[in-house]
């Protein structure tokens, strides 16, 4: 995560949520996985192009992935 998004950032398009979203469910929730966070917030259930670059099937590839999000919130 090169570049700072705000919390309104739409990670997951097929689903429309929201960096804060996933924040959220990762600070105050108790997100760990992919899973967790496809429960709590279902960011990732659809296509799973969000999930990481290599899950990402779109021609336009995503800036943010949840993997990411994951790693820098659970210290990988």
């Amino acid at each position: 995560m090169a570049r700072n998004f705000p919390h309104s950032y739409v990670v997951c398009t097929c689903k429309n949520v929201t960096l804060g979203e996933i924040i959220h469910a990762i600070k105050e929730r108790g997100a760990k996985t992919l899973d967790d966070l496809d429960n709590l917030t279902d960011a990732g259930s659809c296509c799973g192009s969000c999930k990481n670059a290599q899950s990402d099937i779109g021609a336009e590839k995503m800036e943010l992935y949840l993997e990411e999000i994951l790693n820098k919130f659970n210290g990988k």
